[in-house]
Formats: structure tokens, C-alpha cells, sequence
């Protein structure tokens, strides 16, 4: 079967989205989230390896089996059990050797642990296929978080591909990043698993039971952040912007946030899902990027960045006949423009210098304007005054701005003008045209004008 097509087709319903279309509570003890746990189990031959005193597939039934009897307690925790490895012998090699042996319902914990007593190694170790089967082991529910804990001694098999069946079940939404534990692994199971989940060593069955304890709890637990944003002293004194968290594995977006200061003065605590590796992005202007965030399931995690602001003011002096007046605002030496703002607003930037292109006539650039920490650089431009153009017939033309005696072009008048009104900044401008129906450049006509702030002008042509 094709992978990602097999994919598609168990993804019809989005399974779990920790922040769609919902409002999310601020306490991590107001947080109920139902969770759901894939136990993926390696029965293969390999697991009578030894491990301590015994073996590895004695030791791991041993900690599983504490684990989901501890789990019992849990009422927003469902369980389920698939097995790979178990049915068929290693001489026959079957690569499809997997089974869901025991599905996810309330009070199942039993059935788990009666039938992880009964397994017995035997096979190959078709991790791939397994994974890509899990996807239809999961009920197709909205709003709860699905996550596969695969635990294995061996890798890949079957020529399979976990990474490739794991990232595109993230990226559909199905599953959350896997946790994968490796017993009597080594660093090239870690480079093999990486990028299939989150891997973890467990060369002894304390190790393992000490990392099915972490896993089990990042699973579960909800956890609580606070994001400080930092002034150019280091305090994070710096709100009331945009953030929004993506999945760094699949760039999903996870949660949006408006960021707030509570009533202590400190930045307010969020909840957090801790099976995730996040890259946050605060939508400053620029925007502040922050990749790779973890956060430990039950610990508070604060998370720094810089990002000191200050505000710039666009004013226009007098009553101002511009209807909506904009100015391109880029950084000090570059062309991306990182935000148009408007006149009469104020606007808040990073610290830093910038580059502004006000949009009149003619535009006007200001560079290196410095915003400085917690203050406001006004900026103001004079009254512009009405120009008003008239033609009884039509014409090419356009209008020059005298600078240091030079001229440089202002705008090209349309082709049909009849009566146009135009909004000028004040000075001494040019326009130069000649009929439409004249064929010789020596036909070029001149106007010299001027715009006084508040004043209007008319010129005929």
C-alpha cells in the first residue's frame, strides 16, 4: 500500500488540534485533555537478548506491566496495545507481522497486562508498517491527543520507512510526535530514531522503567510557561503582542497567544503540551523567532527573548486633506518592507533604525530613524495644499519637483485628464506635456507651480 495515500485515507477527520477554534484556560490544573496511548511493542526474536539478570523482553513486560497498572487511576488517560514481531517465525520473515491485540476502551488495563504475560518473541520487526497501521487503531475523535510509545531493541527490517509514515502522520494530524524507547540500543539507534520521534536509551531495566516513567509523564501532563519578552536592561517588561507556538517538527501551528502581564507584573502563565518541541514566533515588528523550545512535563518553563520596543508617531501638522497617507517601513539598509504604516497612528518597532518611505507626492525618505526603548520618535511632515490640473484636450505629461535644481519625477498625469485633483506636499514643481495629437517633441509645453501648505493651485494646460 502507499504509504502517504494509506495516510490520507485515515485522516478524513482531523484527530487533535490543542488549540482550534478554542479558548485555552491558564492553569495547568483547569487542563482535562483526554489522552490517548499506543503501546507499540517489539516481540521480535532479538528481545531474548540479555539484559541485567534476565532478558529483554522479560524486563520490558515487567515495567510495562507496572506502568498500565499505574495508569489505571488515570481518567482522561485511554490505552491500547499493538505487537509486532509475535506471530510469525524469523524464517518467515513477514514484514506484515502486526497486530492490534488490544483496542483502546475504559478499563481495559487488564486485558493489557493479561495479555502482555502471553507474549512470546518470535519474528521480524516491521516498525514502518506497524507505525502506518497504528493510524487506524486510533478513534476518530476531535480534541484528543493521540501518542504512540514504541518500544523496541532492533531496528527497521522490513525496507520500510519510519521517518517518512511518522512525519506524515504529524503532519495529518493524527499522531503526536512518537516516543521511541531503545532497549540495549546505541547511537545508531539514536540517529535511526530521530527523526521518527523522540528517542531514549534504556540499556538497563532501571533505566528502563526510569524512562517509561519520563515519557509517560510528558505524555499525560500538562505543563505550565511563561514567555518573557526582554527589554534592552534584561527585564521582561515588554507585552501585549502576538505568539504564536508551531510544532518545529511539522510546522503545524499549535496555539496562538496574546501576551499579557498579569496583575503581578509578571508575564502570564501558559499551558503547554509537552510531547511537542516548539518554534515560537513573537509578532513584534520585526518578528523575534525562538526555534527548538522544549518544555519539562510538571516543571514551569520560562522562556527569554529579546525583543525591547519603542514607537514610532506619524503625524501630519494642521488638518491634513490626505484621506489615508502611508509610509513603507523598512530596516536601516534594507528593501523588505517589514510594515505600512499609516499617518496619525503610532506603531511600536524593536529597537533599532529604520528606513521610511512616505507614499505622498511627491514621497518623501527619512533614514536611520532610531527607536530607542520605551520611547516615542514623532515624526511629523507639513499641511500638504490641493493641486488641481485641468485639460481641454488630452495629453501626455508628468509633474517634476525641483531639488537642488534638479528635477525629479513625481507622477505621470493620465491620458484622458479632463479635471484632476492631486494632494502635493509644499514646493515648486514642473509639469511638462504636449498634445496627444502633436507627432514632433518641439510641441512640449512647460508649467512651473507652487504648492503652499494648506493652499490650492490650479493650472491649465
Amino acid at each position: 500500500m502507499n504509504i502517504l495515500f494509506a495516510i490520507r485515507s485515515f485522516a478524513q477527520v482531523k484527530r487533535m488540534a490543542p488549540n482550534e477554534n478554542k479558548s485555552v484556560n491558564t492553569r495547568a490544573e483547569e487542563i482535562k485533555v483526554r489522552t490517548r496511548i499506543l503501546f507499540l511493542f517489539d516481540a521480535s526474536n532479538s528481545m531474548y537478548a540479555k539484559l541485567d539478570n534476565d532478558n529483554r523482553i522479560n524486563s520490558a513486560k515487567k515495567v510495562l506491566t507496572r506502568i498500565i497498572d499505574s495508569l489505571s487511576y488515570q481518567q482522561s488517560v485511554e490505552l491500547a496495545l499493538r505487537v509486532f514481531g509475535h506471530r510469525s517465525p524469523t524464517s518467515m520473515h513477514d514484514c506484515q507481522d502486526t497486530k492490534l491485540e488490544v483496542p483502546f476502551e475504559k478499563g481495559n488495563h487488564v486485558k493489557i497486562t493479561d495479555f502482555i504475560r502471553t507474549i512470546r518473541p518470535k519474528g521480524t520487526t516491521p516498525i514502518a508498517f506497524s507505525l502506518l497501521q497504528s493510524a487506524e487503531d486510533f478513534p476518530v475523535e476531535a480534541g484528543v491527543r493521540n501518542i504512540i510509545v514504541l518500544i523496541t531493541d532492533g531496528l527497521e527490517e522490513c525496507n520500510g520507512d519510519p521517518c517518512t509514515v511518522s512525519e506524515a502522520l504529524q503532519r495529518k494530524g493524527i499522531i503526536l510526535k512518537p516516543f521511541i524507547i531503545g532497549i540495549g540500543g546505541n547511537e545508531k539507534f539514536k540517529q535511526a530514531f530521530d527523526c521518527v520521534g523522540r528517542y531514549y536509551d534504556a540499556n538497563t531495566e532501571e533505566s528502563l522503567q526510569n524512562v517509561l516513567n519520563v515519557v509517560i509523564s510528558q505524555a499525560i501532563n500538562a505543563t505550565t510557561a511563561q514567555v518573557n519578552l526582554l527589554d534592552i536592561y534584561g527585564k521582561p517588561t515588554e507585552t501585549n503582542v502576538g505568539m504564536t507556538f508551531y510544532d518545529s517538527y511539522t510546522g503545524r501551528v499549535l496555539y496562538n497567544y496574546e501576551h499579557t502581564i498579569n496583575e503581578r507584573g509578571n508575564p502570564d502563565t501558559l499551558v503547554l503540551d509537552p510531547a511537542y518541541r516548539y518554534n515560537l514566533v513573537v509578532h513584534t515588528v520585526p518578528e523575534v523567532i525562538k526555534n527548538n523550545v522544549d518544555v519539562t512535563a510538571g516543571k514551569h518553563t520560562i522562556i527569554g527573548l529579546d525583543a525591547p520596543q519603542g514607537d514610532l508617531f506619524l503625524k501630519v501638522e494642521g488638518v491634513t486633506n490626505y484621506t489615508n497617507l502611508e509610509v513603507i517601513v523598512r530596516q536601516e539598509g534594507q528593501m523588505k518592507t517589514i510594515n505600512v504604516q499609516s499617518f496619525n497612528t503610532s506603531k511600536r518597532y524593536l529597537v533599532g533604525k529604520y528606513d521610511l518611505e512616505i507614499l505622498s507626492y511627491p514621497r518623501i525618505y527619512f533614514k536611520e530613524v532610531d527607536i530607542k526603548q520605551s520611547s516615542t520618535y514623532s515624526l511629523t511632515i507639513p499641511q500638504p495644499g490641493k493641486l488641481s490640473v485641468n485639460s481641454e484636450k488630452d495629453i501626455y505629461g508628468d509633474i517634476y519637483v525641483w531639488n537642488n535644481n534638479k528635477l525629479d519625477w513625481v507622477m505621470t498625469l493620465p491620458l484622458g485628464l479632463r479635471r484632476e485633483i492631486y494632494t502635493f506636499q509644499p514646493g515648486n514643481y514642473k509639469i511638462v506635456y504636449r498634445s496627444k495629437l502633436s507627432t514632433k517633441a518641439v510641441y512640449t509645453f512647460e508649467r512651473d507651480f507652487t504648492i503652499s501648505s494648506g493652499g490650492a493651485t490650479n493650472v491649465g494646460l
